[in-house]
């Protein structure tokens, strides 16, 4: 079991919330940032005995105070953060806004250097840290109508890889996790027909749950997996194999 403090963005909904959850379970305190729905992640931290914080993970000056608050009202540093927060805003490229991008980038990769940039000096100087960063299938085999998102959560995988080089001699391992199609109300948001295709394409025949996912992320925050860094661990029923 833990006493260390984590920290999970986009964790009151689907994966991150699972994350929150699985984190909890092996003894670590846990804070979660959310942007919507307060009602809802007010009732989700009751339940869970989560702590929600509400900030904007694409605003840099918002996620220095978000962390600061976090700090503050745990009285220690965060020794593992997760960079769940995502969202999509599928289009063709030709069809595809520039405030379409420009939403996607800043918020399925910007935000993930903003809130690295905010905890990484506290974790090397304390020598310790472990940062999970939440990629996708579709940063390794691609989608139509997600170059956005696709190249978003591809850039992940390449500042999971630069931050962990620069990381490993003060203790602090930076890994990927890449899920598959996963059962959430994002996915469920996809059109009937295009899902059921889409699941025929997966060996297991079958969405990933939630919690498949969070299981990986705490095996990875663990002290045990202290020698895994910079690695994209895939999640995905075989969907795509290296």
């Amino acid at each position: 079991m833990s006493n260390k403090l984590a920290l999970v963005t986009g964790g009151t909904t689907g994966i991150g919330a699972a994350i929150c959850i699985a984190l909890k379970a092996a003894g670590y305190n846990v804070a979660a940032n959310y942007i919507d729905d307060d009602e809802q992640a007010h009732e989700f931290a009751k339940k869970e005995g989560v702590t929600v914080y509400k900030w904007d993970v694409s605003d840099f000056d918002q996620c220095v105070e978000g962390i600061k608050n976090v700090r503050s009202e745990f009285g220690h540093h965060i020794e593992v953060l997760v960079n769940n927060a995502g969202i999509t805003r599928d289009h063709m490229l030709h069809k595809m806004k520039r405030s379409d991008w420009d939403a996607v980038m800043a918020v399925d990769l910007g935000a993930c250097f903003n809130m690295c940039h905010a905890v990484i000096m506290a974790m090397r100087e304390k020598t310790f840290g472990r940062i999970i960063n939440i990629s996708s299938i579709n940063a390794e085999l691609g989608q139509i109508g997600q170059t956005n998102y696709s190249a978003a959560k591809a850039g992940l995988i390449g500042f999971t890889r630069s931050l962990a080089r620069e990381s490993a001699v003060k203790n602090i391992t930076v890994n990927a996790v890449a899920p598959g199609y996963t059962d959430t109300s994002m996915v469920k948001t996809m059109p009937k027909n295009v899902l059921k295709n889409m699941i025929k394409q997966v060996p297991m025949g079958r969405l990933a749950q939630p919690e498949e996912i969070a299981r990986v992320v705490a095996f990875l925050a663990a002290d045990e997996s202290g020698f895994i860094t910079g690695q994209t661990i895939s999640v995905n029923g075989g969907h795509y194999m290296q």
